[in-house]
């Protein structure tokens, strides 16, 4: 017979995104995960499973939340240029927004030694980033493809050099957030490869 969960899971499932988005998978010990989850050992083990069985089932619902926003900016613009400028809106939008626990997105904070080490926990960022480098690359050959973009863009440089911007600006942000000079850089930046 299978155990009726005796908690609220999309509840706790929501705090723990929030504790691990606030203090990444090796800053968060599973004492705060009991704690802002409001249950028990057992209820945990009996449920979850381990702590990266949970990190993982966060991760999922950071990127069914905060991810889709990103995604929709990204394929919802008329063209690849307007929707990488979309794109890079939302994720300022998520820096200035003060209930957001960290400055780091959840996804970057996962580019860490500690999560690279866990085989399951790297294979979860290498398909993130796999499938947003992919996004990328179909917009941008589709608008090549079009004449909307100039025909000797290579769509798949193009895109790991916008992926490994993204990456940057969410660990410069930690330094030294500033919207305006933000907005300017991403502008020269996507200016001077031709979007």
């Amino acid at each position: 017979m299978a155990r009726t969960i005796a908690f609220d899971y999309d509840r706790a499932l929501e705090r723990a995104t929030w504790l691990f988005w606030k203090s990444g998978y090796a800053g968060t010990s599973l004492r705060d995960l009991l704690k802002i989850m409001d249950i028990g050992e057992g209820s945990f083990y009996n449920t979850l499973k381990s702590k990266k069985q949970l990190y993982l089932a966060c991760v999922r619902r950071y990127e069914e939340t905060e991810g889709r926003k990103r995604g929709q900016a990204l394929m919802s613009a008329p063209t690849a240029s307007q929707g990488i400028r979309a794109l890079f809106g939302a994720v300022l939008d998520c820096l200035d927004n003060p209930s957001t626990p960290s400055r780091l997105c959840m996804m970057a904070a996962m580019a860490s030694e500690e999560v690279l080490s866990e085989p399951e926990l790297r294979k979860l960022v290498e398909d993130g980033l796999g499938s947003f480098h992919a996004c990328l690359v179909e917009r941008l050959s589709q608008d090549r493809d079009e004449g909307r973009l100039s025909a000797t863009l290579d769509p798949h440089v193009t895109a790991s050099v916008v992926v490994t911007y993204l990456q940057g600006i969410w660990r410069m942000a930690l330094v030294d957030y500033d919207r305006p000079r933000f907005e300017r850089q991403i502008d020269a930046f996507l200016s001077g490869l031709g979007l």
